[in-house]
């Protein structure tokens, strides 16, 4: 796990931007944290980094929104809506990331134990600063393996 601390939204938005600079086709990053803790706001610079031009929403009502124009196919999901683990699958990002594209799931954890390859993102506020948070990152399968090493060194000026 590595646990980073962003002072401001620029912190949380670079943070963001090494991690679009890493994400390779087939890759998932499940973002977890409370409302308002900045998924959100993570997937919209991820987007930006990754040269989404077109506005990032969330998709709470839709579930699932699609993003062309980056240097791969960008999938975004919010599952604060999901009824049922098995709607996770009927939204097919699986088969989306399989195809060479790259997912952010917000709210993942809820379907933690179907995601089996992946990385998390986990966000919370720091006590007494609104703008600041803790990021930790960790990973689960072998996608982010032999890049671990790589991501830990690109985001040391944050490493709490």
């Amino acid at each position: 796990m590595i646990t980073l601390t962003a002072a401001n939204p620029s912190d949380t938005a670079a943070i963001a931007a090494v991690l679009a600079r890493l994400a390779k086709p087939g890759d998932m990053f499940v973002l977890i944290g409370e409302m308002g803790a900045g998924k959100t706001f993570f997937a919209q610079q991820f987007g930006a980094a990754f040269g989404v031009t077109e506005p990032i929403t969330s998709p709470t009502f839709n579930l699932l929104h699609n993003y062309s124009g980056g240097r791969l196919p960008l999938h975004h999901a919010d599952l604060y809506r999901l009824e049922r683990t098995g709607e996770f699958a009927d939204l097919g990002i699986s088969e989306l990331t399989d195809a060479g594209g790259v997912a952010l799931v917000e709210w993942g954890d809820v379907v933690d134990d179907i995601i089996s390859d992946g990385l998390t993102v986990a966000l919370s506020h720091v006590d007494d600063n609104d703008d600041a948070r803790t990021i930790e990152i960790g990973w689960r399968g072998m996608q982010w393996a032999s890049r671990w090493d790589s991501l830990k060194t690109a985001l040391a000026r944050w490493a709490s």
